[in-house]
């Protein structure tokens, strides 16, 4: 433990001209008393660290001196492609890996090229969560995150409904969607391909067992299909909509964009009033109801019948209730 602490140090002195032990202890989470004991054993062991006094004072290396100890190990090297998402590098537990990982290419940089990370993070972020929820982080992805890391077999109990079915599964890869994790993970010896919502694993038991992962897989592409596949299966109903130029434009905005992008694809020429009669997939009339609603005036609904008498009930009571001369 103290090991890692003392090369972290030399390489936070070595990426910058110098800092307080304030700074320091900030960095390495711990007092100010132990950086002034770390840097004494440094000291003593050969590495340059000297002290300057006074209320501008700080740590530095002096004479030029550089550490070899830049090398990334594997994790490291893995961690670092995944830096731009510091939130899902925190909820997996690879933050402290990563953080290795940047000081070393830090230290490894020219001195005119060192502030690049701090450059680089104040002009991009990510924030995967959706708006308005409050995202919480599965208590079991550590210890699925490191499977996946390790390619080391799992024993799981998954909740469908009220019921928890026991799994024996290969986890292949991780995806965080709107602020929802998921596993892609594979029924041992050759099974299918299957995704789950991490949030609903009750228990999970990492195997010394490793597996070998199958070179075709391809997490992007499979996530990509899975989600089509998904998006196209809930879409159980359909909905005959007539659209304005306006009503075209918001219609990807109101509901799911795979729907309208088919919708609009097949309609036919606008009408004399520059409207398009659409034919809309959806996955119920209760959700074409809420989703068109958005739309306001900008759309019609023709069939089915049901749900044309609902925009017409909205409609009038609308109608009634800005007719009456309120304010």
């Amino acid at each position: 433990m103290r090991a890692a602490r003392l090369i972290k140090m030399v390489l936070l002195l070595q990426s910058r001209p110098s800092m307080t032990a304030a700074e320091l202890a900030r960095e390495l989470e711990v007092s100010e008393r132990t950086v002034t004991r770390d840097a004494q054993a440094l000291s003593e062991a050969g590495v340059p660290v000297y002290a300057d006094r006074g209320r501008a004072g700080g740590y530095r290396l002096i004479g030029g001196y550089r550490t070899r100890l830049t090398g990334l190990a594997r994790s490291e090297a893995e961690a670092l492609f995944l830096s731009g998402v510091p939130g899902a590098l925190r909820e997996m537990g690879l933050e402290d890996v990563a953080s290795a990982a940047r000081l070393k290419v830090s230290a490894a940089l020219l001195p005119s090229l060192r502030d690049a990370p701090d450059s680089a993070a104040q002009r991009f972020h990510l924030d995967a969560p959706a708006w308005f929820r409050e995202p919480e982080t599965p208590a079991l992805l550590p210890v699925i995150a490191e499977a996946v890391w390790e390619e080391r077999r799992i024993g799981a109990g998954y909740r469908r409904g009220d019921v928890v079915v026991e799994r024996e599964l290969e986890p292949y890869g991780l995806v965080l969607k709107a602020g929802v994790w998921y596993l892609c993970a594979r029924v041992p010896d050759g099974g299918a391909f299957r995704t789950y919502r991490i949030d609903r694993f009750d228990t999970v038991e990492a195997r010394d067992e490793r597996f070998g992962r199958d070179p075709e897989f391809d997490l992007p592409r499979h996530w990509a299909e899975q989600a089509e596949r998904f998006a196209r299966s809930i879409l159980r109903a359909e909905v005959v909509v007539r659209l304005s130029p306006d009503g075209v434009r918001r219609l990807p905005y109101a509901v799911d964009p795979l729907s309208a992008r088919e919708a609009l694809t097949d309609a036919g020429e606008p009408d004399g009033e520059g409207w398009v009669t659409v034919t809309l997939p959806v996955e119920s009339e209760e959700v074409a109801h809420s989703r068109l609603t958005a739309l306001g005036p900008e759309a019609e609904v023709l069939a089915p019948g049901g749900l044309r008498e609902r925009f017409a009930a909205d409609a009038a009571a609308l109608a009634a209730r800005y007719g009456r001369g309120n304010v």
